[in-house]
């Protein structure tokens, strides 16, 4: 009888990648390298996936799971106020710019900068879940528009994608810089940027 497949093997291995294309980028992680870091052999490897590029498609996805879990118990929920959500999520994600650089910048947008040339499959996935990450926001940028009234000019499906937009932006900066501080600046304007763009005064940043 052939051998089933461990799932915790899979997703082992999409783990593994995850930091090390954040640490070294795609192309330079190599198959040899994601097998030491999850601790499986090369056989086992081939076993779930074809290729590396198969692997990094189908960890773009498994990436979104949990980030989607991740984010959906942080405390920027809490808040009453749709806008002050908003917000809230910026200060979120500004917070968490701190520590190694590769422990906090996105694994699908580094990705995405290597592959949206080379590998379709690539590109799409890391697409997919970057715009996966934007819907999420639309519901209280959409309540935040209807609690003040505000219509037609921009969507909310728009802001959601210019704050991934800046986020992963400010990634690049921390990259070429070596520093978290032009990141998190970045953050701050994109804060008072959304504050504006609701007629609103600056909400307190959340703790």
């Amino acid at each position: 009888m052939a051998r089933k497949a461990n799932p915790q093997t899979r997703d082992n291995l999409m783990e593994a990648a995850f930091g090390l294309v954040r640490q070294q980028g795609l192309s330079a992680t190599s198959v040899d390298e994601i097998c030491a870091a999850a601790g499986v052999s090369k056989g086992a490897f081939f076993h779930h996936f074809r290729s590396k590029e198969e692997l990094a498609a189908a960890a773009a996805h498994h990436w979104s799971e949990v980030t989607e879990a991740f984010f959906e118990t942080a405390p920027y929920h809490d808040a009453a106020d749709p806008l002050a959500r908003v917000l809230g999520y910026i200060d979120f994600r500004r917070e968490m710019m701190s520590g190694e650089i590769a422990e906090f910048t996105c694994f699908v947008g580094t990705m995405a900068q290597e592959a949206w040339a080379t590998s379709a499959p690539v590109a799409a996935a890391s697409w997919d879940s970057m715009r996966r990450h934007g819907e999420r926001l639309v519901p209280d940028i959409e309540a935040a528009m209807a609690a003040r009234g505000i219509t037609g000019g921009w969507s909310a499906q728009g802001l959601a994608l210019h704050i991934v937009a800046v986020t992963q932006g400010a990634f690049i900066l921390a990259k070429a810089s070596g520093d978290a501080a032009p990141a998190r600046e970045s953050l701050d304007h994109l804060r008072r940027y959304v504050a504006l763009l609701f007629a609103a005064p600056a909400l307190p940043a959340t703790e």
